[in-house]
């Protein structure tokens, strides 16, 4: 009988926010089938977040979702006593939510700055916070960050850039925080990855990624299934790019 891959994730309780879609939704998927219970917010996309439960559920796994916009500190927040009600201590955060508004600086409007701000990186803030204090020693947090935080490359992204760029200074000194409680945080910068929001560019950029296509949802769940694993244990504080080449 051929050996059966360990689930890395068995027995786990996980929240993801901004999982109904695109990379949310890829590692809401590994997280199920690494063994986890996963729980994910959604803010404007209940019926794919809906779909996304009845697909798991069929195929046996536990999964919830939770409508919450992730620029309000007190549903972000409700959403994490939610999954603890409903699924336990987390043992897993993975901030995931975000949004791109592009724009060149000297036509960006404070309200679209505002709301990427709030969306990008204070809700990161909020969320982790709220996930630390609801959270088992030993768990794992996870940030879905931007490969932008290294290499802008065009016009109208500053703004988008910068929102990226803060979370890895954020990971670095929460890894610090936490580490009395050997929970890790670490910070995954993705490059052009083949979702819906990327389908209008993909023609331009893939000539400039060196491996020549875009990345897969599902690889860049794998890497933070890895981060939330056991084996990871020694890695906090990073950030960790998986694009293709393109920043190199």
């Amino acid at each position: 009988m051929a050996n059966m891959q360990a689930k890395s994730c068995p027995g786990k309780v996980a929240l993801v926010t901004g999982g109904s879609r695109g990379i949310g939704s890829g590692i809401v998927r590994r997280l199920v089938a690494e063994g986890a219970s996963v729980a994910f917010t959604y803010s404007s996309s209940e019926e794919k977040a809906f779909k996304l439960v009845r697909e798991i559920e069929s195929a046996g796994g536990t999964v919830s979702a939770f409508k919450a916009d992730s620029a309000s500190a007190e549903e972000l927040c409700a959403a994490v006593t939610k999954t603890t009600e409903a699924l336990g201590l987390l043992d897993i955060f993975v901030s995931n939510a975000g949004i791109l508004t592009m724009g060149t600086i000297d036509a960006y409007s404070l309200q679209d700055f505002d709301r990427m701000v709030a969306v990008n990186v204070r809700a990161a803030f909020v969320g982790v916070q709220a996930a630390a204090r609801s959270m088992k020693d030993g768990g794992r947090i996870v940030l879905i960050g931007s490969n932008t935080a290294i290499r802008t490359a065009f016009p109208g992204a500053s703004v988008y850039s910068m929102t990226k760029a803060a979370l890895t200074g954020l990971v670095r000194g929460v890894a610090i925080d936490l580490a009395p409680r050997a929970i890790t945080v670490n910070n995954v910068q993705p490059g052009p990855t083949a979702t819906d929001m990327t389908s209008a560019y993909a023609d331009m950029v893939k000539p400039l990624i060196p491996l020549k296509r875009m990345g897969d949802v599902s690889e860049i769940a794998s890497l933070v299934s890895y981060l939330a694993s056991e084996d990871a244990g020694f890695i906090t504080g990073a950030s960790l790019t998986i694009d293709g080449g393109y920043v190199a």
